[in-house]
C-alpha cells in the first residue's frame, strides 16, 4: 500500500515515515502542498496523510483541488487544530477524516485501516447493512445507482463525495429502519468515532443540503438519542 504523506514539520515528517514504513506501508513524503498535488498526479496513492498548516498551498486547499479533479482516493487530515469548526473545515473540504495532533500511532493506523478497509469494500460490493447487490435504488423522486455511483433526485443529478455517496447508499437500502450512530460509522468508516465525534453529524447536513435543495422533501430524519433513518417524503 503507497500512502502519500504531506507535512512540512520535518521532524513529525521522518517520525511518521519511519513509523509508516515499519508498519509496511510504502511511503511519499512530501513537504508542502504545491509538491503534494504533483505527488498525486504523477503517483496513484492508496491513501494520502494531508497536514493542514502548510507552505504555498495549505491541506485544505489540496484537498478541494483533488476533489475537484474527482480523484477520490481516501484522505486523512491531520492537524494540531482542535475546534469543532476546523474539523468541519477539512470535512467540507473533501476530506474522509480527520485527525487532531498530537495523536497515538496506534489510532493513526487504526483509521487508515478503517479508510483502506473503505476503499477495498466498495470496489466489490455495496455499503448497505445487508449486503445488498448493487440494483438501482429508489426512494421517493430519489434514485441511486450504485454500479454508476450515480445520484438523483428527480431531474437533477447530485454531485457526491464518496463519503456522502456511501452514507446516502446506506440509509436508501434500509429505508424505514432506524440505524443507531455506532451502526453508521461502523459500516461508513469501519470506525466507531465515540459519542463526542461530529463527523456523522456532519455529513448528515452535507446530504440534506444536497438532497433538499430547491425545497425537495427531507428524506433523511434525524431520531433523536438513536439516530437516523430514510423515509419516503410522504411518510
Amino acid at each position: 500500500m503507497q500512502v502519500l504523506l504531506a507535512e512540512d514539520d520535518r521532524a513529525v515528517r521522518e517520525s511518521l515515515t519511519r513509523a509508516l514504513t515499519l508498519e509496511g506501508y510504502q511511503v511519499v513524503a512530501v513537504t508542502n502542498g504545491a509538491q503534494a498535488l504533483d505527488g498525486l498526479r504523477d503517483n496513484s496513492p492508496d491513501l494520502v496523510l494531508l497536514d493542514v498548516s502548510m507552505p504555498h498551498v495549505d491541506g485544505l486547499t489540496v484537498c478541494r483541488v483533488l476533489r475537484s479533479e474527482h480523484n477520490r482516493v481516501p484522505v486523512l487530515m491531520l492537524t494540531a487544530r482542535t475546534e469543532t469548526s476546523d474539523r468541519v473545515a477539512g470535512l467540507e473540504a473533501g476530506a474522509d477524516d480527520y485527525l487532531p495532533k498530537p495523536f497515538d500511532l496506534e489510532e493513526l493506523f487504526a483509521r487508515m485501516r478503517a479508510l483502506l478497509r473503505r476503499t477495498q469494500h466498495h470496489g466489490t460490493g455495496s455499503a448497505g447493512v445487508d449486503g445488498g447487490s448493487t440494483e438501482l435504488l429508489m426512494l421517493d423522486d430519489l434514485k441511486l445507482d450504485p454500479a454508476g455511483r450515480r445520484a438523483d433526485r428527480g431531474d437533477r443529478r447530485l454531485e457526491l463525495t464518496k463519503t456522502e455517496f456511501d452514507l446516502l447508499e446506506l440509509m436508501i437500502r434500509n429505508a424505514g429502519i432506524v440505524l443507531d450512530h455506532t451502526t453508521i460509522y461502523e459500516r461508513i468508516w469501519h470506525y466507531d468515532f465515540g459519542p463526542d465525534s461530529k463527523n456523522l453529524a456532519v455529513y448528515i447536513g452535507y446530504l440534506r443540503r444536497k438532497t433538499e435543495h430547491g425545497g425537495a422533501r427531507r428524506l433523511i430524519h434525524t431520531v433523536r438519542g438513536i439516530g437516523y433513518v430514510a423515509r419516503d417524503g410522504q411518510s
